[in-house]
C-alpha cells in the first residue's frame, strides 16, 4: 500500500495516485448536518463549488486509490477504511491504496482521530461510496454491451454478463462509468454475503513498517531543514525571567537561541528554543543552556496536596449533571447502605513516539507535517495565531506511534510553527523523552466518593461525586460554570432505567498541572468506581457479582453479553483457590464485559492467570484488528493500574522516563481471550472501549481470591 500526504485537489489527487489517462473518481458531501451524504462526481463538485468529504478513484489499469481522512496510530484505519471499500466495490484489496489527507474541515468534517470514531462514524457513507462506484461501473459496462444493467453484476474487479460470461475489467469502463451520475439510492450487502468484511485480513500498512519505508514523524525531512529542542517551563506555568546562552552558542552546529511559546488552553507556557544543523547539536546546546524562570505566581502543588483537596471537594457540594428522583430521601429510607472512596491516578502519554513536528512558515503560508491526530484542528489554530486564511495552511499527517489522545492537541504544531517563522526556515522541533513525560498534558488524577442504598437485594439509590481537574478547561484552573457531562462515561446506560433515585456530579479541582485526554477518556478513571462499586454493592446484598449486574441490566443485547462472558468464562464452575472478578462497561457505543482470573503462585503472590473479553462493537471489519486493539488496552490499563503514574513535588513532575515510570513486560501479561458479539447494532469504537473493564475486573477478581477491597490506584501486585 502506498501512501503519501499533499494537498488533495482533484488534479493533485490523480497526480499523486498515479492514475493515467480517464479515470472514475467518485466522492461525497454532506449537505447539512443530520442529512445523509450526496455522492458526486469531481467534475459536478468543481462547478457547483462543493466539497468532497472523500474520495475513490479507478484508473485505466483497474488500480484504485482513496484517501484516508483519518490519522494511523496503531489502531488500523489503513486497513480499515479500504477493507469498507473494497467489499461494496468488489475488488481485491491488494488493489486498493490509500492516501493520507491533509487538514481541511470543510472538505472532510471532523478529522479528529479520537473517541474511537473512525469507523462507527464514517462505515456507512464508505459502504455507500463503494457501491455507488460498483453500480456505475456495472451500468458503464451494460451500455457497452447494451443489455439490461441487471443481468450484470461486478466480482473481483470486472463486471460480467450474467448470461454471457462476457467481462470487462474496471480499468476498460471507468472512462465511460466517468461520465455517469452517481445512483442516488444502491442497496448494500447483507453481512452474510460479506467476502472482505469480518474477515482476519492482514493490515496493508504492516509490511512498511517492518522494511522501513513507513514514515513516521521523525522521519520526514526537508531541504534545508534545522533541528530544534526547546527548554520549558518545568513547572508549566512559570515564565522566563533570563537567559544565560553564551555556552550554547559555543556549540558547534547551533545557529538560533530564541525564546518561544506554546499555546495550552488558551495559557501561553514558555519555553527557551535551541535550534541547530542537527538534533546532536541542538541537544548538546541545550545541555548548556541557563534559563531562570520565575515560578512565583501559582501554587507548587504535591501529590499529597492535590488528593488531599480532592477528597475534601468530594464530600462536599457538587455541580449536578445528572439526576433522577430524590437520591437523598432514598438513601436515607434504604435497608441497607454502602459507602466508598475511590482514587486515581495522574498519568503519562508515553507513546513510543515522542512528539515532534516539522514546520515550514513564510509570510503568506504555513504547512506542518509530523505525527497529527487532529489535522483539522491544527489547521484552525494555525490560522488563527498566523492570521493567515485557512487555505494557506496545510497540515500533512505521517505515521504516528501511538497518539492516545496527546497528538489530537495542537501545542506542539503551535510551537514548531513558531519557531520556523521566527527562523525563516523550516524546522523539526523533537520532544526528548523527559519533555514528553514532564511536560505534559497528562491524565488527570481523580477521587470518587460512591454512596448508595439497598432495598430487596437491588439498588434503590446511587450517587457519585467525582472530585478532580476537568480536561481541556483550564486556562489553567477549573471551569466552575456548568456541569461536566462526562461524569457518567463508562457506566452502563441501562442503570439509569433500572436506579430509581440517583445523583451524578463533579467538584472541579483548581491547579495549574495541564492535563488532556487519555485513552477511553474519562471511562478510564469513572469506571474503576463505578464497577467497583456496584462489585461492593452486589457483595452487600448477597449476591453473585455477574447475576447482580444481569437484574439490573433488562436490555436483550447486555443480557446476551453477560450470558456470552458466564459461557466462555466458565463463571458457574468456579474453583476453590481461584478469583474471578467482572466489569462492564461502555465507551463510544461499545458495550464491553471482561472478567479476569487470579490466583495465588507458589511464594503465595498474586498472579493474572486469564482475561476474557466479550466485545460489543456492533457491525464491524477485521477481527484481527479488533482483537489487537482489545489487547493493547487491556495491557495500557494493566500499567496505569498496577505499574506507573506521574507524581509531582513543589510543582515539578517526578517521572520523567521509563526507568521510573515503569510498563508491563511481556512476561507480566496474562492471556487473554477476545469474543466478538455478532448483532445487528451500529458500529461502535474499538480502540478505546477494551481499556475501562480490565482495572475493576482486576481488583474484583483480587477481593474475590484474597477479600482486600483495592480502592486506590496504582497498586502493587507484588504487596496484595
Amino acid at each position: 500500500m502506498e501512501t503519501t500526504s499533499k494537498n488533495i485537489s482533484r488534479r493533485n489527487f490523480i497526480k499523486l495516485s498515479g492514475i493515467t489517462g480517464a479515470a472514475l473518481t467518485l466522492g461525497f458531501h454532506l449537505p447539512s448536518q443530520g442529512r445523509d451524504a450526496i455522492f458526486i462526481n469531481p467534475s459536478a463538485a468543481g462547478s457547483t463549488n462543493t466539497e468532497l468529504n472523500a474520495w475513490i478513484s479507478i484508473d485505466i489499469s483497474g488500480k484504485v486509490t482513496i484517501t484516508n481522512h483519518r490519522a494511523e496510530m496503531g489502531q488500523g484505519s489503513f486497513q480499515a477504511v479500504p477493507q469498507i471499500i473494497a467489499e461494496e466495490l468488489e475488488v481485491d484489496l491488494n488493489k486498493v491504496d490509500i492516501v493520507f489527507a491533509v487538514g481541511n474541515s470543510k472538505k472532510y468534517g471532523s478529522q479528529v482521530t479520537g473517541g474511537s470514531s473512525t469507523v462507527r462514524g464514517s462505515y456507512k457513507n464508505l459502504l455507500r461510496l463503494g457501491a455507488s462506484a460498483r453500480e456505475m461501473l456495472i451500468e458503464a459496462a451494460a451500455k457497452k454491451w447494451n443489455v439490461n444493467q441487471s443481468l450484470c453484476y461486478a466480482e473481483n474487479g470486472q463486471v460480467i454478463h450474467k448470461p454471457t460470461g462476457k467481462k470487462l475489467g474496471y480499468g476498460e469502463l471507468v472512462e465511460a462509468a466517468s461520465k455517469l451520475d452517481p445512483p442516488k439510492n444502491v442497496l448494500l450487502k447483507d453481512p452474510k454475503d460479506y467476502k472482505v468484511l469480518r474477515k482476519p485480513l492482514p493490515r496493508q500498512d504492516n509490511p512498511q513498517k517492518v522494511n522501513g519505508k513507513a514514515i513516521f514523524g521523525l522521519d520526514f525531512k526537508l531541504p534545508g531543514m534545522m533541528y530544534a529542542v526547546v527548554e520549558r517551563n518545568p513547572r508549566f506555568v512559570g515564565t522566563v525571567k533570563s537567559v544565560d546562552d553564551s555556552e550554547t552558542k559555543k556549540v558547534p552546529g547551533v545557529r538560533h537561541v530564541i525564546k518561544v511559546n506554546r499555546d495550552t488552553f488558551n495559557n501561553m507556557f514558555e519555553g527557551v528554543a535551541v535550534v541547530a544543523d542537527n538534533l546532536w547539536a541542538a541537544m548538546q546546546g541545550r545541555k548548556v543552556l541557563r534559563v531562570v524562570w520565575d515560578d512565583t505566581a501559582f501554587p507548587h502543588h504535591s501529590t499529597e496536596q492535590l488528593y488531599d483537596k480532592m477528597r475534601e471537594t468530594a464530600k462536599g457540594d457538587i455541580i449536578s449533571y445528572r439526576t433522577k428522583g430524590n437520591f437523598a430521601s432514598a438513601f436515607d429510607k434504604a435497608e441497607k447502605k454502602l459507602e466508598a472512596f475511590y482514587e486515581t491516578p495522574y498519568e503519562s502519554h508515553s507513546c513510543m513516539e515522542p512528539l515532534n513536528c516539522t514546520a515550514h512558515v513564510t509570510d503568506d503560508q504555513c504547512e506542518i507535517w509530523g505525527p497529527i491526530q487532529a489535522p483539522d484542528w491544527i489547521q484552525g489554530n494555525l490560522s488563527a495565531h498566523l492570521k493567515l486564511p485557512i487555505e494557506k495552511v496545510t497540515v500533512n499527517m505521517t505515521f504516528l506511534g501511538g497518539g492516545f489522545g496527546r497528538k489530537a492537541f495542537t501545542d506542539y504544531p503551535y510551537e514548531a510553527a513558531m519557531i520556523s517563522k521566527e527562523i525563516k526556515a523550516p524546522v523539526q522541533v523533537l520532544w526528548t523523552r523527559e519533555d514528553d513525560m514532564s511536560i505534559g498534558p497528562f491524565r488527570p488524577g481523580m477521587v470518587y466518593h460512591c454512596k448508595a442504598g439497598l432495598n430487596g437485594g437491588k439498588i434503590g439509590s446511587f450517587e457519585t461525586k467525582m472530585a478532580g481537574q476537568n480536561m481541556g478547561t483550564q486556562e489553567p484552573g477549573a471551569d466552575k460554570k456548568g456541569y461536566n457531562d462526562s461524569v457518567t462515561e463508562g457506566l452502563l446506560e441501562p442503570y439509569f432505567n433500572s436506579f430509581p433515585h440517583y445523583s451524578f456530579g463533579d467538584a472541579p479541582l483548581d491547579s495549574p498541572i495541564p492535563v488532556i485526554w487519555w485513552r477511553s477518556v474519562y471511562a478510564s478513571t469513572n469506571s474503576f468506581a463505578y464497577e467497583s462499586f456496584i462489585d461492593e454493592l452486589a457483595i452487600e446484598a448477597g449476591k453473585d457479582p455477574l447475576e447482580f449486574r444481569k437484574q439490573h441490566l433488562w436490555e436483550e443485547r447486555y443480557q446476551q453479553l453477560i450470558g456470552k462472558l458466564e459461557e466462555v468464562s466458565g463463571w458457574k464452575s468456579r474453583k476453590k483457590n481461584e478469583g474471578f472478578g467482572v466489569a462492564i462497561t461502555e465507551c463510544f457505543s461499545s458495550v464491553v464485559g471482561e472478567v479476569v482470573k487470579v490466583s495465588k503462585d507458589a511464594n503465595g503472590k498474586v498472579k493474572i492467570d486469564k482475561v476474557w473479553v466479550a466485545m460489543d462493537c456492533g457491525w464491524y471489519v477485521n477481527p484481527d484488528i479488533i482483537k489487537a486493539q482489545v489487547e493493547g488496552s487491556i495491557v495500557m490499563a494493566l500499567g496505569a493500574a498496577t505499574k506507573h503514574a506521574t507524581h509531582f513535588k513543589d510543582g515539578l513532575a517526578v517521572e520523567k522516563n521509563f526507568n521510573t515510570y515503569a510498563m508491563p513486560r511481556i512476561n507480566e501479561i496474562p492471556e487473554i481471550e477476545v469474543h466478538i458479539m455478532e448483532n445487528e447494532e451500529k458500529a461502535g469504537g474499538v480502540g478505546e472501549p477494551g481499556l475501562p473493564p480490565f482495572t475493576p475486573a482486576l481488583t474484583n477478581a483480587i477481593f474475590d481470591l484474597t477479600g482486600k477491597r483495592i480502592r486506590v490506584l496504582p497498586f502493587n501486585l507484588a504487596d496484595v
